[in-house]
């Protein structure tokens, strides 16, 4: 999961865009490892749950959240999931959060400056994750 997220998370810093060739086998692999640990139903919810918000901003707003980021949240919806609606709400919500902070600290020096979205999704899910496990 962390080399997943690691990867995602330069990508799209270097690219300004999540690849399908990582959002879609990643999430495919949580929903399934989720599914082989009895969390399938879970996982299921919150993927698809999360990317019916990501999805609503995306067409609402198209150049604020691209569709890399409701691919990914598949994937990360599924991830949190798994762990209970507590760890799913905390990352749903600190997902924008972080990236709004870190928007804000940029646009200090620079306002035309772009900020993209999935690493903050990656690190609101790890993070929110981690707190159950831990």
């Amino acid at each position: 999961m962390l080399s997943w997220a690691a990867a995602l998370v330069v990508f799209d810093v270097r690219h300004r865009r999540l690849p399908n060739a990582l959002t879609l086998p990643g999430a495919v692999t949580v929903l399934a490892v989720a599914g082989l640990c009895g969390h399938g139903l879970p996982a299921l919810a919150g993927a698809l749950g999360l990317a019916a918000l990501y999805l609503a901003v995306h067409l609402t707003i198209p150049a604020g959240l691209g569709a890399g980021d409701v691919k990914l949240a598949l994937g990360v919806g599924g991830l949190t999931g798994a762990f209970g609606p507590d760890v799913w709400l905390l990352a749903a919500l600190g997902a924008p959060l972080l990236t709004a902070m870190l928007a804000t600290v940029i646009a200090v020096r620079d306002r035309t400056a772009t900020v993209p979205h999935g690493p903050s999704m990656c690190v609101a899910s790890l993070a929110a994750a981690a707190l159950v496990v831990f």
